[in-house]
């Protein structure tokens, strides 16, 4: 299994962020998808990236989330799961967004922390929980 790969959730009530990030490359693969669909998400990206690393925010709905991934396994082998702190990821996702999405026209003079992204940024925010993630170690 590889070490260097997580697969980041930002749980949610009704939608969660989904992001494949590897320490060094960054970014291979992000998305939101429905709660109702979050372990069979999970376990594809796992499965199909090799790891068994799984970074989960801490805070909406990652008691139940935390609960759900800990009976998914790959193979023979059951998910880490690895709690990573939430607290201000979503002013950090929408920096990362506005980042890779700058505004155009007119609203590129308006700044970006006076605006609010036109779509949601819960894969952003998944982004921001693997990069704490790999900081800390």
């Amino acid at each position: 299994m590889d070490d260097s790969i997580v697969v980041a959730v930002d749980p949610g009530r009704e939608k969660c962020g989904l992001a494949v990030v590897h320490k060094q490359t960054g970014v291979i693969e992000k998305k939101i998808v429905l709660t109702a669909n979050l372990l069979t998400e999970v376990e594809k990206l796992a499965g199909f990236y090799n790891t068994l690393a799984v970074v989960l925010g801490d805070r909406t709905t990652s008691k139940s989330a935390r609960a759900a991934l800990s009976r998914v396994n790959i193979g023979d082998r059951f998910l880490n799961i690895i709690m990573v702190d939430e607290h201000r990821s979503t002013e950090e996702a929408r920096r990362l967004y506005w980042q890779e999405n700058p505004p155009r026209g007119l609203k590129a003079f308006i700044p970006t922390t006076m605006q609010v992204p036109p779509a949601p940024v819960d894969d952003y925010v998944a982004v921001t929980l693997a990069r704490r993630y790999f900081a800390k170690l």
